[in-house]
């Protein structure tokens, strides 16, 4: 796919917009998935590089695998690069997300939907807010994701949730508490990877399922970077403005002009699914977010 020089130009401006965060943040990851993480699952289903750089995860007929930060967070911004499964990966789910693990959980999702060999991955995002999801978008990614390794961020602040590839916001989910909408602004969260078997649902709908003869699929992990207030159990601490809490000041309140124009574009070319278009789902009475503005 051929891009203009315009859009060249905004993602330059969104790259721009990466550096300057990191400028005023202090990063809490060490980089080493050794040292940032603990395996949840099925420790002979992770491998993680000598240095501790990088990690793979693992997914056959005996088990899926995962693994979850060892701090809990209350706002920031978390990126992942990720290089998905190659070949036919239909029926299978690559996760990355971040949870509160409470029964009223909030949660903020990247699902990563396999398909048949030749046809394209579907991204899934999904946002729980205090127990109750059903707010899911779907985008097919405009490059192949198998080939190699793309960086998957959100950003998670007091005013917005912005889910991001390649620093291109995708979807926006904006903190309309005051309206009635229920936000994740107080449950802390770790972030967590997971591989696993979606063959009820992920690939049309259920309907085509893994084919173990291809097997074992592997997702392969690097360059994490989590960019966060660790959660000490003062809410206070993270929910303010100031220069080492970036993610809450003005400046990433909403998306600049720049990620506006972005995120239109990926909703025009790249859209699936958007459970506020979804009127028959919802017997045509939409979330009350559905009608508020998205930035």
């Amino acid at each position: 796919m051929k891009f203009s020089c315009g859009f060249i130009l905004l993602i330059i401006g969104i790259i721009s917009i990466g550096l300057i965060q990191t400028s005023l943040a202090s990063v809490v990851s060490s980089g080493d998935f050794n040292k940032d993480f603990f395996v949840t699952w099925s420790p002979s289903h992770v491998n993680t590089s000598s240095d501790g750089r990088g990690r793979t995860l693992k997914l056959d007929q005996e088990s899926g695998s995962g693994f979850a930060s060892n701090d809990m967070y209350l706002f920031g911004q978390f990126d992942m690069q990720i290089k998905l499964i190659p070949g036919n990966s239909a029926g299978t789910v690559v996760a990355f997300y971040l949870s509160s693990n409470q029964p009223n959980r909030d949660e903020l999702d990247f699902e990563f939907l396999g398909n048949e060999e030749g046809k394209p991955y579907i991204l899934q995002t999904n946002v729980y807010a205090d127990g109750f999801d059903d707010r899911e978008q779907r985008i097919k990614l405009w490059f192949d994701p198998t080939k190699d390794f793309h960086t998957y961020s959100i950003l998670w602040n007091i005013h917005q949730i912005v889910f991001m590839v390649d620093w291109v916001p995708i979807r926006t989910y904006r903190n309309h508490a005051d309206k009635g909408v229920a936000y994740p602004a107080w449950q802390p969260m770790a972030v967590q990877v997971s591989l696993w078997d979606g063959s009820s649902w992920a690939t049309n709908g259920g309907k085509t399922k893994i084919d173990w003869s291809k097997g074992p699929f592997t997702a392969s992990f690097q360059n994490h970077k989590i960019d966060a207030c660790i959660w000490k159990g003062e809410a206070r601490i993270c929910r303010a403005d100031s220069s080492t809490n970036w993610w809450n000041n003005n400046y990433s309140s909403s998306l600049t002009w720049a990620q506006r124009r972005l995120f239109r574009w990926v909703r025009k070319y790249h859209l699936v699914y958007d459970y506020c278009q979804d009127g028959p789902r919802f017997q045509n009475n939409l979330p009350k977010e559905c009608y508020l503005p998205i930035y």
